[in-house]
């Protein structure tokens, strides 16, 4: 089982409902205010705007606080200026690690990722240390209930998607990345929004970790997502489905 991307999808469906909301916006609105500044305040326009605010629309971010963000952008050099950053390493139990950032402050930024995997059994690498490892994909969730898992399938690969992998609470379809647009345009118009939409980086190699191993793994994972100018945080490492549970029932 890959690890992180279940942990990752029960994570988020919690997000929504615990503590660490305003966090989620507050990293949902910078998205959205980099995608306004960079493409316009338009989203029929910008593709990067208007997946930024569906994807804070699924995670019932208020709408003033979208319109915020997108005021923000649109006013050019008001605010802070953001820069995209990438992050390479590995965690314990040699597992790949990637983290995507949005930063005002790239040195700040590198110095505290760095400090994040010292401090969880990690080490940051070079920029192309562990992206080989992964390959760069469209990912779409929706909640189980939308459909059948036929049904999905179906509908996601005529689509144009490549995969659908249905579990107990989601669909995850994944697609080329160039073809992200399309198929989720498609699947929007039979099943509506999705639950959680974008680019990502999908492993095609993974690192089997014991549970003591997986365990900081989580650590790593969740401090690094707990950094304010972290965006995204993606791993290759797998664990057993037991070894999952367990430690999910541990928090």
């Amino acid at each position: 089982m890959a690890g992180h991307s279940k942990w990752a999808n029960i994570k988020h469906r919690k997000g929504a409902q615990d503590a660490k909301r305003s966090k989620v916006f507050s990293k949902l609105g910078r998205e959205i205010t980099v995608a306004a500044k960079l493409g316009g305040e338009d989203p029929d326009m910008n593709p990067r705007l208007r997946l930024a605010v569906s994807t804070a629309r699924g995670q019932s971010m208020p709408k003033d606080a979208i319109e915020r963000a997108i005021k923000k952008g649109a006013g050019g050099g008001e605010g802070a200026d953001y820069t995209e950053m990438r992050y390479e390493g590995y965690g314990p139990g040699g597992v790949a690690v990637i983290v995507e950032a949005l930063t005002d402050n790239k040195n700040r930024t590198a110095s505290e990722v760095r400090s994040i995997f010292d401090k969880n059994g990690g080490n940051l690498g070079e920029t192309g240390s562990v992206g080989f490892m992964f390959d760069r994909v469209g990912e779409i969730i929706y909640p189980l209930d939308k459909a059948s898992p036929d049904d999905m399938f179906e509908a996601a690969v005529e689509a144009g998607a490549m995969n659908v992998q249905s579990d107990e609470e989601t669909h995850e379809i994944i697609c080329e990345s160039e073809d992200f647009a399309t198929v989720r345009e498609a699947l929007v118009s039979k099943y509506e929004e999705p639950e959680k939409s974008g680019l990502a980086w999908k492993a095609n190699v993974s690192a089997e970790v014991n549970e003591a191993q997986a365990a900081t793994v989580l650590k790593l994972i969740d401090a690094l997502e707990d950094n304010d100018d972290v965006q995204n945080v993606y791993t290759n490492f797998d664990v057993s489905d037991e070894v999952m549970e367990k430690l999910l029932a541990a928090g």
